[in-house]
């Protein structure tokens, strides 16, 4: 395998506007995010960026970026637009999606994705789960959960559906959280459909690869990662920040 790392950002945010440029204590989380990626050694790492002042950014902490369309879709199309832009021959096999708001993934868990896709042969995309730690994440709706068939050695699982809803029965779920791996082919062929019906039911993008007859294999984590998603959540990563130095 040869995978590159890309994060997808773009400036627009609904409850958040401008977080990949927030300031958690003097470094702008993409810059955060990218560091984190490097450390993860498996590839080169640059930002698929939706707006000129994330490429500055970037740039000016030296990094890596690259400018796309504000106007796509989704993180999916924007790292696909970039993977064309810096890799147009195709030398890069496995793509890693890694999400611009969780400052503090560990690289031990951007590996772990892309170990996925070696590991398992048959495996088109690969992503994370973390086991319940509250009631109330089994019950929130903004919280991803993972139908998973869990394989022999408890950290890893094959995929069955991911959903919004809550789930029957009084046992601890699998959360889900997006990081992704991608083959190549699989990006391009995921991309290149529209969205499923799945997928628009429940507003989660990786229902469409499962109803293409993809499969999703999933690494156990241990601890989810800070996801900054409001104000509250920047603050608590601020937190965060203050306890590494």
């Amino acid at each position: 395998m040869n995978p590159i790392v890309l994060i997808p950002a773009r400036m627009a945010a609904t409850r958040l506007p401008g977080k990949p440029l927030a300031d958690i204590e003097g470094t702008p989380m993409i810059v955060r995010v990218l560091r984190q990626a490097e450390a993860a050694g498996i590839g080169p790492v640059a930002v698929a960026a939706g707006d000129q002042e994330i490429v500055d950014a970037v740039i000016a902490a030296g990094g890596r970026a690259v400018l796309t369309d504000p106007d796509l879709p989704s993180g999916s199309d924007r790292i696909l637009a970039a993977l064309k832009t810096l890799d147009p021959d195709g030398h890069h096999d496995v793509v890693i999606n890694l999400q611009g708001d969780i400052p503090f993934i560990a690289p031990s868990v951007v590996k772990a994705t892309a170990d996925l896709l070696d590991v398992h042969p048959d495996c088109d995309v690969s992503t994370v789960m973390v086991a319940q730690a509250r009631p109330d994440e089994r019950t929130n709706p903004d919280i991803p959960k993972v139908v998973a068939a869990m394989q022999p050695d408890g950290r890893s699982a094959r995929a069955l559906y991911f959903t919004r809803s809550v789930l029957y029965g009084d046992q601890p779920v699998w959360l889900h959280h997006g990081i992704y791996g991608y083959r190549r082919t699989a990006l391009e062929r995921f991309c290149a459909a529209p969205p499923s019906p799945l997928e628009k039911l429940e507003r989660l993008e990786q229902l469409r690869a499962l109803e293409m007859g993809m499969q999703i294999w999933v690494t156990v984590i241990d601890e989810a990662p800070i996801s900054v998603d409001n104000p509250s959540d920047l603050e608590r990563a601020r937190a965060h920040a203050r306890t590494l130095s």
